[in-house]
């Protein structure tokens, strides 16, 4: 069963260099822990336009799940959902799950002496406006809520910018069900530093137990300490269908790797197991 999953981030900050996009290195962090496979992450605009034309290409490519991030909140230019209801051909309508989430946060703002009144104002209530068929999530931190829809095999879960949001409704809401895709499958990973060997030396190492270790995937990392000795940090990683399976073929190709290292004349320390 594939297990992949796409990643689109929009905003167009992201775009022109105005805020770096850590949201999509946490999410495709957090994904990958879970067993599930990063296919590709994309950033867009806020541009209902381009986020329906990308959906539509990310849908073609039938990932078990596209996560979006960015563009849920009360402003002019929060229009994912538009662009999702776009890309489905479905229609925008009043949630009223969604619409109770947002007043009942508003009555705790005003609880708690953030705002004076709770009233739903047009921006307010813009958040309850979800795409035909969806449903939304519970945001425990902010406003917006999150939201999740299916269209075929592909389920479209739209989480906030706000990496605070976005995260609490991630693991609330979002993790369950991708454990559930999951199932046992365990993503292992380990690090070794290595000096003493030039990168270019190392390449056909790599390849060779790559070769021995189908299901290992081996990335050099060069250091960029202006040393004179040659320095690089070596990523070993692999998902498999449990930890014990993991574990295992991660230390085979740990093992192999290291003799071959150390016939080179280079000096090994592992760096995370």
């Amino acid at each position: 069963m594939s297990t992949s999953v796409e990643i689109i981030c929009i905003g167009t900050e992201l775009l022109i260099g105005k805020t770096l996009n850590t949201n999509a290195h946490w999410l495709a962090k957090r994904v990958t822990s879970l067993g599930l496979s990063v296919r590709r992450i994309t950033a867009v605009p806020d541009e209902i336009s381009e986020m329906s034309q990308v959906i539509k290409e990310t849908l073609q490519r039938k990932p078990l799940f596209i996560l979006t991030s960015g563009g849920l909140g009360p402003t002019f230019d929060d229009k994912t959902l538009e662009g999702v209801a776009k890309a489905l051909g479905c229609k925008m309508e009043v949630n009223s799950n969604a619409l109770k989430m947002i007043e009942e946060k508003y009555q705790r703002y005003v609880k708690e002496g953030l705002i004076e009144k709770s009233e739903l104002t047009p921006p307010r209530a813009k958040m309850a406006r979800l795409p035909e068929g969806s449903k939304p999530l519970i945001n425990p931190v902010g406003t917006a809520p999150g939201v999740i829809i299916k269209h075929e095999d592909t389920t479209i879960i739209a989480l906030p910018g706000v990496p605070s949001e976005m995260i609490a409704i991630f693991e609330d809401s979002v993790v369950p069900l991708l454990k559930a895709t999951a199932g046992d499958k365990t993503f292992f990973e380990t690090s070794l530093d290595v000096k003493g060997v030039m990168e270019s030396d190392i390449a056909p190492l790599i390849d060779q137990v790559m070769h021995d270790n189908p299901y290992i995937y081996v990335k050099s990392h060069p250091s960029p300490t202006g040393e004179k000795v040659p320095h690089l940090e070596l990523h070993l990683s692999t998902t498999a269908e449990n930890s014990d399976t993991a574990r295992n073929r991660v230390s085979r190709a740990l093992v192999q790797i290291s003799e071959l290292i150390k016939q080179k004349g280079g000096k090994i320390k592992l760096l995370k197991a």
